[in-house]
C-alpha cells in the first residue's frame, strides 16, 4: 500500500500543477446564488377589472407571515380591496405586477427583515397595542411602525 501511495505522489507522468489544473477542470460549475432569502415575484393575470394573483400563498409562506396580514398591508398601500378565494388573491381593480411586487418588498423591509442583522429569521409579536419584530438569529427586538 505504501508503494502505491508513493507512486501516486511521486509519479513522473504528472506534477502537482497539472494535477491541480485537472482537479479544477473537473469541478462542477457553481449554480446556486449566495442569496438564501429570495421572495418570489407575483404571478397572475387581469380578468376584466380584477387582478388575480395565483402564487400569493407561496409568497406568504416564503416570508413566513400569515397571508391575511400581508393582504391587509397590500390592500392598505394600494387602496384596493382584496379577498382570498381558494388559493387565489383577487383585487377588485387592475394592478400591475410591478406595483404589487414593490408593495411586497416594502412589507418585507418593514415586517420581516431584522433591523440589526438584516436576516429574515424573525417573528412578529404583539404586546398590548405595540407590535414587535423579534429576530431569531441575533435576538434583537424592534418596534414595527405600522397600524396593521
Amino acid at each position: 500500500m505504501k508503494r502505491f501511495i508513493s507512486y501516486l505522489l511521486f509519479s513522473d507522468t504528472m506534477n502537482y500543477e497539472e494535477m491541480l489544473q485537472r482537479g479544477k477542470k473537473n469541478l462542477p460549475e457553481i449554480t446556486t446564488t449566495s442569496e438564501r432569502f429570495v421572495v418570489p415575484k407575483v404571478t397572475g393575470h387581469i380578468e376584466g377589472n380584477k387582478t388575480v394573483i395565483s402564487n400569493f400563498f407561496q409568497i406568504a409562506s416564503t416570508i413566513g407571515r400569515p397571508p391575511e396580514h400581508l393582504l391587509k398591508f397590500i390592500s392598505r398601500e394600494t387602496a384596493a380591496k382584496g379577498e382570498i378565494k381558494k388559493q387565489l388573491l383577487i383585487f377588485n381593480t387592475k394592478l400591475s405586477s410591478s406595483k404589487i411586487n414593490e408593495k411586497i418588498e416594502q412589507y418585507v423591509e418593514q415586517f420581516v427583515i431584522c433591523k440589526e442583522c438584516g436576516k429574515p429569521d424573525t417573528k412578529l409579536s404583539k404586546e398590548g397595542i405595540v407590535t414587535f419584530i423579534r429576530c431569531q438569529a441575533c435576538g434583537a427586538k424592534s418596534v414595527v411602525n405600522s397600524k396593521i
